[in-house]
C-alpha cells in the first residue's frame, strides 16, 4: 500500500497537466481556511510545522506562474499557533518574464472551540507587498513602442503591492471540513502602468489587449468557502472539494484623466474543484499533492489573479 500510494503521488507530480487551485490573493491557504486540516479530539497547537510548497499554475493567457514557499507554523500555546508564509514567484510569457520575493503572509490562528465531535477555529491575518506591482522587463524591449523597458501586466507581478487584512473560521469534523474567510485591502498601494500603446512593436495587437487594464489598481475584497470531505485509508488521506471565491466589490483603476473609475464584471464567483492527496510516512513527515479545476471565472481580472489551472506539491516536517 506504502510503495503505491508513493508512486501514485509522484507519477501525478511530474504528469503535464495543471489544474485551478485559487484564483485569489492567497487567503485560502492561511490559517484555519487551509486545506487538508486533520481533526483531533485534543489540539496541541505547541507543535511546529514546515512546509516546503512547489505550485505552478497556468494563467487563462500565455503566463505560467511558479511559486516555491517555505510554510512555518509554530504554537504559540496550547490553543493558539502563528502561520507566516516566505514565496519566491516567478512568471515567464510571451511578453518577458519576471523574479522576485512574493507577498508575505502571517497569521494568528486560536481554537475556539473543541468537543469529541468537531473543532472550531478562527483566524486573523494580513498579507504584507514585497513590491508596488509594477515589476518591468528588459528582455523583449523589441515588443515595446520606444525598445525600452515598459510595465508588464499584472499576469506577471510578483506582488500585489497593497497590505491586506484577512479573517476566517473553520469547522472540522473526521470528515469534513467547512471554512468561510474575508480579505480585504487596505491600504492600495499599488502602481501598475501597463498601457496598450507602449506595447505598439508587438507582432499581436489583438493579445495585447487581451490582457485588462490595471492603472494604479484598487483590488476590490473576497470572500471564500472551503468545503472538504476527507477519506481516510491508513497513513493516505485522500479529499475532494470545492472552493467558491466571490469578489464582492468592483476593481477601481485610474483613466487618462487620471480619476478612479469603478470596472464593470470585476465582481462575481471564480468556482473551483479540488483533490487533495496526502501520505504520511509518520507522524512527523508527510508529502501532499493538490490538483483541482477551474470551472468559473470572473469576466475581468486586472489584478492578473485569474488561474486556468495549477499543480501543487509539498512536504510537510512536525516537530
Amino acid at each position: 500500500m506504502k510503495r503505491l500510494a508513493l508512486f501514485f503521488l509522484f507519477s501525478l507530480a511530474i504528469f503535464e497537466t495543471y489544474a485551478q487551485g485559487c484564483s485569489d490573493a492567497g487567503f485560502c491557504t492561511m490559517g484555519a481556511m487551509r486545506p487538508s486540516q486533520i481533526y483531533t479530539r485534543k489540539i496541541n497547537f505547541k507543535l511546529k510545522a514546515l512546509e516546503v510548497n512547489q505550485y505552478r499554475g497556468k494563467t487563462t493567457l500565455s503566463p505560467v506562474v511558479n511559486v516555491s514557499t517555505l510554510d512555518f507554523t509554530f504554537g504559540i500555546n496550547e490553543k493558539t499557533n502563528f502561520q507566516i508564509k516566505l514565496p519566491y514567484q516567478y512568471v515567464n510569457g510571451n511578453l518577458g518574464s519576471t523574479s522576485s520575493f512574493g507577498d508575505i503572509s502571517y497569521s494568528f490562528t486560536r481554537n475556539v472551540y473543541s468537543s469529541d465531535k468537531f473543532n472550531v477555529n478562527a483566524t486573523l491575518g494580513g498579507k504584507i507587498p514585497t513590491n508596488n506591482g509594477n515589476l518591468k522587463d528588459g528582455s523583449d524591449t523589441e515588443f515595446t513602442s520606444d525598445n525600452t523597458e515598459q510595465a508588464l501586466p499584472m499576469y506577471y507581478q510578483t506582488s500585489l503591492g497593497t497590505w491586506d487584512v484577512v479573517a476566517g473560521a473553520s469547522l472540522i469534523n473526521k470528515k469534513w471540513m467547512f471554512a468561510f474567510g474575508i480579505q480585504v485591502p487596505v491600504v492600495q498601494n499599488n502602481e501598475n502602468d501597463f498601457h496598450y500603446e507602449d506595447w505598439d512593436n508587438y507582432h499581436s495587437p489583438s493579445y495585447i489587449r487581451e490582457y485588462d487594464l490595471a492603472t494604479s489598481v484598487k483590488r476590490g475584497s473576497d470572500i471564500m468557502i472551503r468545503i472538504e470531505r476527507a477519506f481516510h485509508f491508513s497513513n493516505l488521506d485522500i479529499r475532494i472539494g470545492a472552493l467558491p471565491i466571490y469578489r464582492f466589490s468592483k476593481d477601481q483603476i485610474k483613466d487618462n484623466a487620471g480619476d478612479y473609475h469603478k470596472l464593470d464584471g470585476t465582481t462575481g464567483m471564480a468556482l473551483s474543484i479540488l483533490g487533495n492527496v496526502a501520505y504520511h510516512f509518520n507522524t512527523a513527515h508527510s508529502l501532499k499533492f493538490m490538483y483541482g479545476q477551474k470551472l468559473l471565472d470572473r469576466d475581468v481580472n486586472p489584478d492578473g489573479l485569474t488561474r486556468h489551472n495549477v499543480i501543487s506539491l509539498a512536504y510537510v516536517v512536525r516537530f
